[in-house]
């Protein structure tokens, strides 16, 4: 830091970049602490408009945007608000150009590139923070405290159902509908290879609420498929190139297993990608423990508080401010970890690997959770 606080340069100025940044940091009531100080994006037209919107310093278009981003002496950090598939890449350009990287969900596409970025993060001395980091929220760490100090009784199964499959949320974002730079976004992405589809976009918030509260998996298996194999935008017709039901099974070892299911629509769905976990002696139902909710008034995330509260995609916001705090103030990170992160890569890897071939997968990689002194009281 040159300036005092953490400058920030926003990759991507799309739908990502636009609620869970831009629109956040427009507020300026954080700005001695971090601000955006750069934006760029590949489609002509769009950072500069971006940029003269939010009140942004510098912009950078084109195919060389990134680079020239990368090397602006007023970025210390970036934000990754682009196609998943491109994570790695520009995580990797990121971190040997000496910026710290938050990357929004998901890290990356497979395991091993979370493996050597992680590493040559730990080379450059520079810090990473992923998306998202649901282990702040206090009913996430209720619930773990649930289950670390046994209330639950011996853990016998657990439901996670995300009810998004087909892609319907990201055809219908407001800032697709129009036809600007910055409020007519193709949501094409979505649906192509290598990372579209509901795993790396949705379930990846169900995994990282599960592996939060209950540690890592050992196994994974999975039936995986496509149920609707092309889509609607503004007239055009986008081919659909990724599973939309998927069905996952992780392993914990014991007897005890986890099914999350990625469909199209659910009626079973009680709370969006939290989980269902049942033991012996009570369970957690719908976020509720013997039917005392573990949401309780007044929780938020340290940062989302005041006018981002309410706002879109906060939980981005909060995963972007923990980074800026661990480069202004050093420390450990507790939440939004790179290790829990490529954990969650490899499952759902290993998901497609299991439906492909029908054989479980082994998972090779793990991460701490929170211990129980760490956790919000009940």
């Amino acid at each position: 830091m040159r300036n005092g606080y953490v400058g920030i340069g926003v990759v991507g100025c799309g739908s990502i970049g636009i609620r869970g940044a831009l629109e956040h940091f427009k507020h300026g009531d954080l700005d001695g602490e971090a601000r955006i100080t750069a934006v760029c994006d590949p489609v002509p037209g769009r950072a500069k408009a971006a940029a003269a919107k939010y009140g942004v310093p510098s912009w950078y278009d084109g195919d060389e945007g990134l680079e020239r981003l990368l090397g602006d002496a007023d970025v210390d950090m970036v934000t990754l608000c682009s196609p998943i598939g491109l994570h790695y890449a520009q995580g990797l350009s990121a971190i040997r150009a000496g910026k710290h990287v938050h990357f929004n969900k998901t890290m990356a596409v497979e395991a091993w590139e979370c493996d050597e970025m992680i590493a040559e993060a730990d080379r450059q001395g520079v810090r990473i923070v992923a998306s998202p980091g649901v282990a702040y929220a206090p009913r996430v760490q209720r619930a773990r405290r649930l289950v670390l100090e046994g209330r639950l009784g011996m853990l016998s199964w657990g439901y996670i159902d995300n009810g998004a499959g087909s892609g319907g949320y990201h055809l219908g974002e407001a800032v697709r509908q129009g036809d600007g730079p910055l409020d007519g976004i193709s949501p094409a992405w979505y649906f192509k290879k290598p990372a579209g589809g509901p795993q790396y976009d949705v379930a990846v918030y169900s995994l990282h609420n599960v592996t939060s509260i209950l540690g890592p998996a050992k196994r994974v298996t999975a039936f995986s498929g496509m149920q609707h194999r092309s889509h609607e935008y503004k007239g055009e017709t986008i081919a659909n190139e990724m599973d939309d039901s998927t069905t996952l099974l992780l392993d914990y070892g014991g007897g005890f297993h986890v099914i999350c299911n990625s469909v199209t629509a659910s009626p079973m769905v009680k709370l969006f990608s939290f989980p269902d976990i049942h033991g012996g002696e009570a369970s957690i139902i719908g976020g509720c423990y013997k039917g005392e909710p573990l949401t309780r008034p007044g929780d938020h995330s340290p940062h989302a508080v005041g006018v981002h509260a309410d706002m879109q995609e906060s939980h981005v916001f909060e995963d972007i401010m923990q980074l800026a705090g661990l480069i202004r103030d050093g420390g450990d990170l507790y939440a939004g970890t790179p290790e829990q992160a490529r954990h969650v890569v490899e499952i759902i890897e290993g998901g497609y690997r299991a439906a492909r071939t029908g054989v479980a997968q082994a998972l090779r990689t793990s991460f701490a959770p929170l211990p129980l002194e760490a956790l919000a009281r009940l």
